[in-house]
């Protein structure tokens, strides 16, 4: 299957919850769907259609918090990576893709504690990276998060 005949098996799944495609080239393609679909999205490309879930990544725009779940065909090199925002930086959740594919549970807890993100239904959010005296509710990869200055000296 190439990405023409993936992406429209994919349009003629969701269609009108499809909110924009953008093919880049015939080996990568993205899609953007409300969150509330993300986990109808992901069943399909891992269950019927084959994809592998690769990865997941996060980003704060300022509008909202953008997350991208990448997946692969590996049989034809190509890469659909599917894109959410959650508007509601204050209380940003999504539902878990985990009860789909076991492999999103890590890369979830790393969004978790890193940009606060709340993955309804993970049943295990523990902190992964940093320190066990880090604040709640301070979240380093957020663009409103200030560092504190080390002092040299002390090194």
């Amino acid at each position: 299957m190439n990405i023409d005949e993936l992406l429209s098996k994919i349009q003629g799944k969701f269609g009108q919850d499809i909110l924009n495609l953008y093919k880049k080239n015939d080996k990568r393609a993205y899609i953007d769907i409300y969150p509330k679909d993300i986990v109808a999205m992901t069943r399909y490309l891992f269950k019927d259609l084959g994809l592998r879930f690769n990865i997941a990544s996060a980003v704060d725009d300022f509008d909202g918090l953008e997350v991208l779940y990448h997946f692969s065909l590996d049989r034809a090199g190509v890469v659909v990576s599917v894109r959410v925002i959650l508007k509601d930086k204050l209380n940003p959740s999504i539902d878990t893709i985990t009860k789909v594919t076991r492999s999103a549970w890590w890369i979830e807890r790393e969004m978790h504690e890193l940009f606060g993100i709340n993955f309804n239904d993970n049943e295990d959010l523990r902190p992964l990276l940093l320190s066990d005296d880090w604040p709640k509710g301070v979240y380093p990869m957020r663009k409103d998060f200030i560092a504190q200055k080390r002092d040299s000296r002390k090194a």
